[in-house]
This record gives C-alpha cells, structure tokens and sequence, in this order.
C-alpha cells in the first residue's frame, strides 16, 4: 500500500524587521505558474503568529511548532533564533508525488530541519563578506544595501539540499497495517 510521503514545499527565511531573506520552492511547488507569490504570502501570513508566539514569558525553545495549517494539504512551522531571525518551512503532507491522504507530522519532527538551517545560516553570518545590516529594508531604502535577499550560493545550495533531503519515510508493513505502530520516521 503506497501511502503520500510528506515533503517541504518550501522554505522561508525572514529577517528581524520582517523582510524576506531568502524564499525556496520544492517540487512539485517550484513549477507552478505564480507560487512564489502564493508562498510569499503564506510566509508573510506568518509573521503575526510569530510576534504572538513571542509574547509567551513561558516560551523556552525556539522551536515554535506548527504556526497554522493552510487547508488539508499544507501547513506552515516556524522557528525563531535568539536575534529575532525566523524560519519557517511549509509542509506538503501530499508529499511530491500529491497523493492525498497522507499522514500528519508531529511537532518534534521538523527539529532536524530547522536545526540544519539554523546552522547554515550561522555559517553564513560566519562568511566575513555577508554583512547582515546591508539585507535589512532600510540599507536598500538609503542605497547602502545589497538587497534583501541573501545571494549567497552556498547558502541557498544549503537550503535546497535542507529542502529536498528532509522527508519522512513511512514504511508499512503487511501486517501490520491496521495498527498505528508500522510509522517509522526519519529525516535526513
């Protein structure tokens, strides 16, 4: 029994004064005529959520769990780093291949990719030619910025691997297909 495998439909990194940093589209997402502007909105819609979430005194991990769902399909997670730059990744449960039905995630499992692009983007910080303040909507309104988008190809080849790598594998055995036992997860 083939069931839908959940994939990221794409990745979004928005920066401290909320302007998009770098935006991925994934398969089957990134040939759809106008989904970049869909997707940006979705991020964009986000970012409410995100400045409730900050509100929590009780909040302790920058993992902030699923932020909304979309419709039955996508679903958006956010994470938000200690200098108030946010990731957030949409999950196409569909998975790929757009066979409907597929299974929820749960609110550990993104952890890994989240983590990945934390890490990517501390690498970047760490490159001594990306200067953060010239990607901020002010540097490019005074004509000192670069932009607000990151160009770095390491980076952006970082995140499209983060993208196309982190899926779920659900295998299910015969026999045990009734019992809810047979999902098995892994994220690479």
């Amino acid at each position: 029994m083939a069931a839908a495998v959940p994939s990221i439909a794409c990745i979004g990194v928005i920066g401290k004064h909320d302007n998009p940093l770098h935006i991925s589209l994934f398969p089957p997402h990134s040939s759809t005529p106008g989904a970049y502007l869909e997707f940006s909105f979705l991020l964009n819609s986000s970012l409410d959520i995100f400045d409730l979430r900050r509100r929590d005194k009780n909040r302790v991990d920058q993992d902030l769990g699923l932020l909304h769902a979309i419709d039955e399909r996508l679903s958006v997670w956010g994470w938000e780093t200690g200098t108030g730059t946010r990731f957030t990744i949409v999950l196409d449960v569909w998975g790929r291949e757009g066979i409907e039905g597929g299974r929820g995630v749960g609110e550990t499992e993104l952890r890994g990719a989240f983590r990945a692009l934390q890490t990517a983007y501390i690498r970047l910080l760490q490159n001594p030619f990306y200067v953060p303040d010239e990607h901020t909507p002010m540097a490019a309104r005074e004509g000192r910025g670069k932009g607000s988008q990151i160009t770095s190809r390491k980076f952006i080849e970082e995140v499209e691997r983060i993208g196309m790598l982190a899926e779920y594998t659900i295998y299910v055995d015969e026999d045990v297909q009734k019992d809810d036992n047979y999902v098995q997860q892994s994220l690479v």
